[in-house]
């Protein structure tokens, strides 16, 4: 009998551990619901960041590096547009001879870098406003290149 009562002891204590514990994490799995729940209500998602840079390229176009401007300012010199010395700034004296040299090229005066000026001071490519860039060519598209222009013979 005291076997039987002690045996029953020990299993209530089991049990009545066994209930507490499980409540316990039924609390704990009732409150972590509870915290996740509003951010997935609002429809916001947590992503996590990647060491992967973006792969975007920036839009527009880049100003002038000095030295750039400094070439710019001596070709306009060399019109007479430019009259003071280089200096390698884009300041108001480069803006009006830009304006000037656009003016008297029969461009639209903008006072703006564009590919037809830069072709006109003798900076730009050839093919500036008039057709798409060609691309370089290089020793493998060489040798392709006649071989694919040739006609088929039947």
């Amino acid at each position: 009998m005291r076997v039987r009562k002690a045996t029953h002891l020990a299993l209530t204590l089991l049990l009545a551990a066994g209930l507490g514990v499980s409540t316990d994490s039924a609390k704990a799995q009732t409150t972590s619901q509870k915290k996740t729940t509003p951010s997935k209500s609002h429809g916001t998602s947590h992503r996590t960041k990647t060491s992967r840079k973006s792969s975007r390229r920036e839009r527009g176009q880049k100003a002038p590096t000095p030295e750039r401007i400094s070439e710019i300012q001596q070709a306009l010199g060399k019109d007479g547009s430019y009259t003071a010395t280089p200096n390698g700034k884009w300041d108001a004296s480069t803006v009006d001879a830009l304006t000037k040299f656009q003016q008297s090229h029969g461009l639209t005066p903008t006072g703006k870098l564009g590919a037809k000026t830069l072709q006109l001071l003798g900076l730009g490519s050839s093919t500036a406003g008039v057709a798409p860039p060609t691309p370089p060519i290089s020793s493998s598209t060489a040798t392709i290149a006649p071989a694919l222009s040739l006609p088929r013979q039947q």
